[in-house]
């Protein structure tokens, strides 16, 4: 087995490409659904590059383009928060919770135009385990994508954590370079020093499974994780600690820039319990940013010329193997 090509993680039509065979037709991870209770409440995010949002309205979850079917400006500020009706900050046409053209103020007269022609373009969503996915034009059903994760995680009680924290953290490297990173123990010695003695590193195990990477080490003493980490096709993560979880989504804002986006859980929202949530926060983030400064060395390698594709670890690296397969086949369709 052989890493891919750098040109794979440097070229800017291979990342055009990705979004279109990746990222358009797969399922991605907004976050808790929790976080859309009350009508009105949304969530905007961006899907590489690609502007959507998810909005609770009266008869439920409606998802859409964020963007305006008049002259293609943002509707709807990143992030979380709440609105009546989806007004564009441009030249305030309004859009109801249903996506239907309200409103279009001092327009003329134009008897060719017919209000209903101008809904908003939708999306596809889904709650699974309390986590809201969202999909562009999905190739598969978010069961299938999902694979073996949903035998992997049926007896964690997800339902049970509550979402308490977002973090977003942007690096200069592409998402195929930390997704590698991610899905592979094999530089935690290296990279992670103080993770590696608190793990029994003798006994990593990385495996590949139809529609995710496990990667499992028996915890010393004092380990905040509990010994699993989880990655899914083809950019979420999950992990697990003693009373809660994190999720990420890794989402690429250009070839050569990538956001993670964070989002922790726990059982126990006590105000006696929140030092030991902070810290839990803290010590999983301090862990991330470590990886930081080995993917921002390795896309500058890359882009150099002076990297040539080399070997892949039989052992430790069946995660990346796994994932660069499965690329491939979705460049190749």
């Amino acid at each position: 087995m052989r890493n891919l090509d750098p040109v794979h993680y440097t070229c800017p039509d291979i990342h055009k490409a990705d979004v279109q065979s990746v990222f358009s037709n797969t399922w991605q991870l907004i976050g808790p659904a929790s976080r859309l209770a009350e009508r009105g409440d949304y969530i905007a995010t961006e899907i590489a590059g690609q502007k959507v949002f998810v909005v609770r309205a009266k008869d439920g979850l409606r998802g859409f383009r964020n963007v305006c079917r008049h002259r293609g400006a943002r509707l709807l500020p990143e992030g979380t928060g709440r609105c009546s009706t989806i007004r564009c900050p441009y030249h305030q046409w309004v859009w109801g919770e249903d996506g239907s053209l309200l409103n279009v103020p001092w327009w003329g007269d134009d008897p060719d135009f017919e209000m209903s022609d101008w809904a908003l373009d939708g999306i596809e969503w889904q709650v699974w385990r309390g986590l809201l996915f969202a999909a562009i034009a999905p190739a598969m059903t978010l069961e299938d994508q999902l694979g073996d994760t949903v035998t992997e995680l049926a007896n964690e009680p997800l339902e049970t954590f509550h979402w308490v924290h977002e973090e977003r953290l942007v690096f200069d490297a592409n998402w195929k370079i930390y997704t590698d990173n991610f899905v592979e123990g094999y530089h935690i010695p290296g990279i992670h020093p103080a993770f590696h003695a608190a793990i029994e590193f003798e006994e990593f195990q990385t495996t590949a499974h139809d529609g995710m990477v496990r990667m499992t080490a028996p915890p010393r003493e004092g380990l905040f994780y509990r010994g699993k980490w989880l990655w899914m096709w083809p950019n979420w993560t999950l992990s697990l600690f003693d009373g809660g979880m994190n999720t990420s989504r890794i989402n690429p804002i250009d070839h050569c820039r990538t956001e993670l986006i964070y989002n922790f859980y726990f059982a126990d929202l006590s105000e006696d319990a929140k030092p030991a949530r902070d810290k839990t926060i803290a010590d999983n983030l301090a862990v991330v940013r470590e990886d930081f400064e080995v993917c921002l060395e390795t896309q500058k390698n890359y882009e150099s010329g002076g990297y040539r594709a080399g070997p892949l670890s039989p052992r430790h690296e069946q995660g990346v193997a796994y994932f660069q397969q499965r690329l491939l086949e979705a460049q190749t369709g």
